[in-house]
């Protein structure tokens, strides 16, 4: 496959910028796209408190319980507040760019490869941080914070096997055998599989209540 890429440590079409970065820009754009709807979902809130919204099923599924909560909204500022969703725009338009760049084989700076890495655990972790708080301390979900935490996982593992296998960072022999062998296929079933049954688990008798 032709590359602008130089030197790519892995073969083959699966770990090829076309492949990894194509799934990155799926979830960056689902991501994008649910943070819209958050985002309009939270100006309904605000213009309507007493209305339920549309994503407002049950007790547990509820973006209203969420939206509300001081966690929706952490960052402060001269007396106002912002929440999330708005910051979530933000962040997924630059990783849709990302992809776009990765797609088109243009080549970046090792820098930017490491700190695009480093960008997408934060939100990966940001967005787990957000589903904890939801579940253990909320006491209820959000179904587009859930679809948004989804999209954050794949995005991440799509931009985790991009950075190994089309930037070669970092240079592990390991790593590239891990991809090579296709054990990330195995790992990311697992953690997806795993998410779902916690959810299932900890909510699933309320869910459908």
């Amino acid at each position: 496959e032709a590359s602008d890429f130089p030197s790519r440590p892995l073969t083959g079409w699966r770990h090829g910028p076309t492949w990894t970065y194509l799934v990155v820009l799926l979830a960056s754009v689902a991501a994008l796209v649910v943070s819209f709807v958050l985002s309009a979902e939270t100006l309904q809130l605000a213009r309507h408190p007493q209305k339920l919204l549309g994503c407002d099923v049950n007790k547990v599924l509820s973006c209203s319980t969420v939206a509300e909560s001081w966690q929706a909204e952490l960052i402060h500022f001269g007396g106002l507040s912002y929440p999330n969703a708005f910051f979530g725009i933000a962040a997924e338009s630059v990783f849709v760019t990302i992809a776009v760049l990765g797609l088109a084989r243009i080549a970046v700076p090792r820098w930017f490869a490491i700190c695009t890495w480093f960008g997408g655990f934060a939100a990966l972790a940001y967005s787990y941080w957000l589903f904890t708080q939801s579940m253990f301390v909320i006491g209820a979900l959000c179904p587009w914070c859930l679809g948004l935490m989804f999209a954050t996982t794949i995005q991440f593992m799509s931009l985790s096997h991009a950075t190994v296998a089309v930037q070669g960072i970092p240079d592990s022999p390991g790593l590239r055998g891990y991809y090579r062998l296709r054990y990330d296929l195995m790992v990311d079933i697992i953690w997806i599989v795993a998410l779902i049954t916690l959810i299932i688990v900890k909510d699933g008798a309320m869910l459908f209540a």
